[in-house]
């Protein structure tokens, strides 16, 4: 099972940012490191582990995967990195940029989309008022079908 880490701040807005946030926190920057936050910062949305280790289909150089897996660690626990689940599959990576509340995610095609916090507001409330829970969304994603996938009742591609 895997666990999320706390945040002790919001992360950075880019790979600069990030560097400095890391040397702020006594941490060393080194090119293992800022290979793994070149590739968070230059991928589409959250990765694997497995494709940065490749280098994001060649865009960067490839990695040791045990090493990208103990770097990911160590950003994730300064606040850099969140680590999240988008259905079936690997946990995903993406840079702790920003405040967004979530993600939502297809369970037939894969599709996922960003989930902003004024939605996810009203949603963590009726969770709240529903079972006593305060609902979290950022490392599980809310499972559902997207428009397309509804109206056609399969997935697209």
């Amino acid at each position: 099972m895997t666990v999320s880490h706390p945040r002790s701040a919001p992360g950075a807005v880019s790979v600069a940012a990030a560097l400095t946030k890391l040397r702020s926190r006594g941490l060393r920057v080194s090119s293992a490191r800022r290979l793994v936050l070149e590739a968070l910062y230059q991928a589409d949305g959250p990765v694997s582990a497995e494709v940065i280790a490749g280098g994001l289909g060649g865009r960067l150089p490839a990695s040791d995967l045990a090493s990208v897996y103990r770097n990911l660690d160590t950003l994730e626990d300064a606040g850099l990195v969140q680590h999240v689940h988008l259905g079936h599959g690997p946990g995903r990576y993406a840079p702790a940029a920003g405040e967004h509340a979530g993600y939502a995610a297809c369970e037939d095609c894969g599709r996922h989309v960003v989930l902003d916090s004024g939605a996810l507001a009203i949603v963590g409330e009726a969770v709240r008022e529903a079972c006593g829970f305060a609902a979290g969304f950022t490392h599980f994603p809310i499972i559902g079908r997207c428009a397309d996938c509804e109206v056609t009742g399969h997935a697209h591609s």
